[in-house]
């Protein structure tokens, strides 16, 4: 069976994602929980961070389907480089945006050197910059939402590929998106702060939830060749 993708804007679905996250942590807790730990541990090996999110889906997909899964699936490698050179973008994007914030520091020392005061010229341009490279970053995580999806479901291994396809996904979703994910992220502080162990149940179920919008979004924009043929001669 031949699967394409047609890019086009998701119809993100909020609080169903929210929903099957839950019912998929009330039908199989200890599934889910024991590929977290093996994901958390994952996550301890240098540059296996994203690599051991994306392995953590697809156990997830097969958890929802009934099918079984190993948490030692977890562990699997095959994604490692997509992954990597994702990583080694963002951290070099990160680098980028940190270059002006230290011409700026340079800047606000030299216009106080000789003067018993603190120049205000280094905070006056650092507060705007903090505010502009803090957009930039939400910008590129909105838009960029579907990435890991891209790479671990339909193994797309070029990142600007899954960059142009997430961008088309993701429009008209932004706020959207980020409410989901301010959502499961105050949850997951939530279980951080009832002492601690809290976290053992919010987080798994974050993971749970971004599964299913990311499991929806990829269902709304790929397409059977052979159902696409078989309506068309019905018609």
């Amino acid at each position: 069976m031949n699967v394409n993708l047609t890019p086009k804007p998701i119809n993100f679905k909020f609080g169903e994602y929210i929903n099957k996250g839950f019912e998929l942590l009330k039908k199989d807790f200890g599934g889910v929980f024991v590929g977290f730990l093996v994901t958390f541990l994952m996550s301890f090996i240098p540059l296996c961070g994203a690599l051991a999110m994306g392995n953590f889906y697809k156990y997830l997909r097969k958890l929802k389907n009934n099918q079984n899964p190993s948490a030692g699936e977890i562990f699997d490698f095959k994604d490692f480089m997509p992954y990597l050179i994702l990583q080694l973008i963002i951290i070099g994007g990160m680098m980028v945006l940190y270059i002006p914030m230290i011409f700026i520091m340079i800047l606000g020392g030299a216009a106080s050197y000789g003067s018993d005061e603190p120049s205000v010229m280094g905070p006056l341009l650092m507060f705007p910059y903090m505010f502009l490279m803090f957009a930039a970053i939400l910008y590129f995580a909105l838009k960029g939402f579907y990435i890991p999806v891209l790479i671990s479901f339909k193994g797309i291994t070029d990142i600007k590929t899954a960059w142009n396809i997430s961008k088309i996904m993701t429009k008209g979703n932004l706020l959207n998106i980020f409410l989901f994910s301010l959502v499961l992220t105050i949850l997951s502080q939530i279980g951080i702060l009832a002492c601690g162990i809290g976290v053992l149940l919010t987080l798994p179920f974050a993971y749970a939830a971004n599964y299913f919008a990311f499991e929806d979004a990829i269902q709304q924009i790929e397409y059977d060749e052979i159902t696409e043929i078989g309506i068309t001669e019905k018609y």
